[in-house]
């Protein structure tokens, strides 16, 4: 793994070239410096052309991040802290978060179950008490 590559789970890591960066004024904090620093930092991923995702994962993740996704492209944005470097680790961190939560397995399939006996019989008799509750509300009968 070289230098700047995005480790994401296991041997999946995303080459440094295919990060790119974009810097801006970040609004907020930052004192006498804030309107001289660029702060603000885009991430940017080719997602749809990355040639460092497998064919498979490439369409899960395309799939779980559509809404998300710009011609392809998913961009985070980190400009909470006050400095360009902890912000570029923040957008890293959340960028490799977002990844490994889209190229994540599909849960198992739920297998169907009947209900048992005896929980069909404790809700029977729990409605049958809120009934009764209710019953009592009512308007007395004189």
């Amino acid at each position: 793994m070289a230098e700047g590559d995005l480790p994401i789970r296991g041997p999946l890591v995303l080459p440094a070239r295919e990060l790119h960066w974009r810097f801006s004024r970040s609004s907020g904090p930052g004192g006498q410096g804030v309107n001289t620093a660029d702060s603000r930092v885009e991430l940017s991923f080719d997602l749809a052309r990355s040639p460092s995702l497998p064919p498979h994962l490439r369409e899960r993740a395309a799939r779980r991040l559509a809404a998300r996704l710009v011609d392809g492209v998913l961009t985070l944005v980190a400009s909470e802290h006050r400095n360009q470097l902890r912000n570029r680790a923040a957008a890293r961190e959340r960028l490799a978060e977002t990844l490994r939560a889209a190229l994540a397995p599909d849960p198992p399939p739920r297998r169907p179950t009947r209900p048992t006996a005896g929980s069909k019989r404790r809700r029977l008799d729990a409605k049958a008490r809120r009934g009764a509750v209710k019953r009592l509300r009512g308007r007395p009968t004189d």
